[in-house]
């Protein structure tokens, strides 16, 4: 499948918003990757990632989000997650990954 990422910037929060749609994989993952760099050269700040529409993540998409992460965490921001689907949550879980994003229930 392929990835849609819609991004908006809330300027009353100062953070991105981005909805994932569809499946961060080996394929997407770099898009991913790219998008959010780019984003964070314009403003570096906090993402909110609403996953409501993300269908599958692997391997290369946890690696990918983990790197945006050390890039946000050099300034004290963070990663939120949002709208986890049980099959993602559980990939989170297992991986010891809900310990450094911040999942919101």
């Amino acid at each position: 499948m392929s990835l849609d990422i819609n991004i908006e910037f809330d300027e009353n929060k100062n953070i991105w918003n981005i909805w994932p749609k569809g499946d961060i994989d080996i394929y997407t993952s770099p898009d991913l990757k790219k998008e959010l760099i780019g984003i964070l050269k314009e403003r570096k700040t906090s993402l909110s990632m609403d996953f409501k529409d993300l269908d599958y993540i692997d391997s290369t998409g946890l690696g990918a989000l983990i790197s945006i992460l050390k890039i946000i965490k050099e300034d004290d921001n963070n990663i939120y997650i949002k709208n986890i689907k049980p099959n993602i949550r559980k990939l989170f879980d297992i991986t010891d990954l809900d310990k450094i994003f911040i999942i919101e229930e």
